[in-house]
């Protein structure tokens, strides 16, 4: 972020504010490359409410809310099936519980680090204040691999995480969920291990647990199902609907299949899905059912998709927004759609872009849609559905009740549009009318500001 002359912007003002703030968070957070570039994103355009709020500036507000209240790091020993001694590192960031206890998931990756840990933690302050709901922000994981290893291994693995990490959650402290690398399964292993040594069944500690022992319905399809609800009311204010639109996925994990079945729900046809091995493109629609037997079932890849359907090909490579569309859902991970990669979806007609996964466009892409014209919904808005859900989880857990698929997903669609027309309404407030990033960032931030403010200085 650099300063730019009062001759050239609006908000120069505003941003010899900013400058040295976010000059100060870059020498505090040395390295941690994604935390920067989150914290630049929401940052740069603040300056309109610190204008019109010098509250915010006196009282620090911009200062505190991007240094966690907590953060922990631990180590994390366990033994393989052949009885070697492994060492990982887990992580968890407390960020904010200006509004209710940390909520955010854990994300089991060798990339995990505390860089990226910190990133996502600060984008869920600001996602989980627009559901809505009262819960902070936070993040956690560790930088363990579970791509090959057995179950009896993962589950090890999990309850040496959950001996150090337990004494910092708890149902009114902090609540996580899964992330990448941390589905059903190692829930039901971190949440065995915690009521091991608490001696509580204490349901709402944890979010995303199985249907059996605490779990919601629409958890599993929330992410996915929320980013295409916040996508057609993008188009539905530009008078347009999902009906009859060719979209692009990437991904084809839980929040990509799930995007994928709702788009279909709604009239769209899907025409990719990908993993880091490459991309699928099936013209005829993607036979959800068969890429669902793949990766849910077989934990396979989606080249066994292309040689198991006649109409599909198989691409090695990362390109698959090379494919012509209406509407790219990136719902893989971080800055996986860059510059060049948003101008080649431009030339090819796109209308929007919703982010399911947490910040998968680089902040060039992100210009090169909004000078263009494109809808663009940043991931805090778009794939807030899935920590909603989780939110409602822990509602049905603290009254011991469990709601229908029908009125868990009715409560789903509510929120999404209230987010929507929350990001919507603000932009227009603040002068940017369109801008869902804007939107956003300002409508997160004064939740989360006033609420500062209100509760004095800790």
């Amino acid at each position: 972020m650099t300063a730019t002359p009062d001759s050239a912007t609006p908000h120069a003002a505003e941003n010899r504010v900013i400058e040295p703030l976010y000059a100060e968070i870059l020498r505090r957070n040395q390295g941690e490359k994604e935390f920067h570039q989150a914290v630049r994103e929401v940052l740069e355009t603040l300056g309109p409410v610190l204008a019109q709020r010098p509250e915010f500036v006196d009282a620090r507000i911009i200062e505190r809310i991007c240094e966690p209240e907590r953060q922990l790091i631990f180590r994390v020993p366990w033994s393989d099936d052949s009885g070697d001694i492994h060492v990982n590192r887990g992580f968890r960031v407390e960020f904010s519980s200006s509004l209710g206890p940390y909520k955010g998931g854990l994300r089991f990756h060798p990339s995990v680090n505390l860089g990226i840990v910190k990133f996502l933690g600060f984008e869920q302050i600001f996602k989980n204040a627009l559901t809505g709901m009262p819960i902070g922000g936070g993040k956690g994981g560790s930088d363990f691999d579970p791509k090959g290893r057995s179950d009896a291994e993962i589950m090890r693995f999990c309850q040496s995480f959950m001996t150090e990490l337990h004494r910092h959650l708890g149902e009114y402290t902090d609540v996580p969920a899964g992330d990448i690398g941390v589905g059903g399964r190692e829930i039901g292993y971190l949440f065995g291990q915690y009521k091991r040594i608490t001696n509580r069944f204490e349901s709402g500690v944890l979010t995303g647990k199985g249907l059996g022992w605490g779990g919601a319905l629409v958890r599993t399809e929330a992410t996915g199902y929320g980013c295409v609800l916040f996508t057609a009311e993008m188009l539905r204010s530009r008078g347009e609907s999902l009906d009859g639109q060719r979209i692009v996925v990437s991904g084809s994990g839980n929040v990509a299949i799930y995007a994928i079945e709702k788009a279909q729900q709604l009239g769209a046809t899907v025409v990719t899905c990908s993993d880091s091995d490459g991309y699928v493109v099936d013209e005829k629609g993607i036979d959800l059912a068969l890429l669902k037997e793949i990766k849910e079932a077989g934990r396979g890849r989606v080249s066994e998709y292309a040689e198991r359907r006649a109409e599909a090909v198989f691409v090695p490579g990362t390109g698959v927004w090379d494919v012509p569309c209406d509407v790219a859902l990136p719902c893989a991970t971080q800055n996986e759609l860059h510059e060049a990669d948003a101008l080649t979806l431009v030339r090819n007609g796109v209308k929007a872009v919703a982010e399911g996964a947490n910040m998968p466009t680089t902040p060039e892409a992100v210009r090169v849609f909004q000078d263009a014209g494109v809808a663009f919904a940043p991931g805090k808005a778009a794939n807030a559905g899935g920590v909603a859900t989780s939110a409602l989880e822990m509602q049905q857990n603290a009254s011991r009740d469990s709601w229908t698929f029908a009125h868990t997903e009715a409560r789903l669609a509510e929120i999404m549009r209230h987010i929507h027309d929350s990001c919507y309404t603000t932009a227009e407030r603040y002068g940017s009318p369109g801008n869902y990033v804007v939107g956003a960032n300002i409508a997160g931030f004064e939740l989360v500001a006033d609420a500062m403010l209100a509760q004095g200085l800790i």
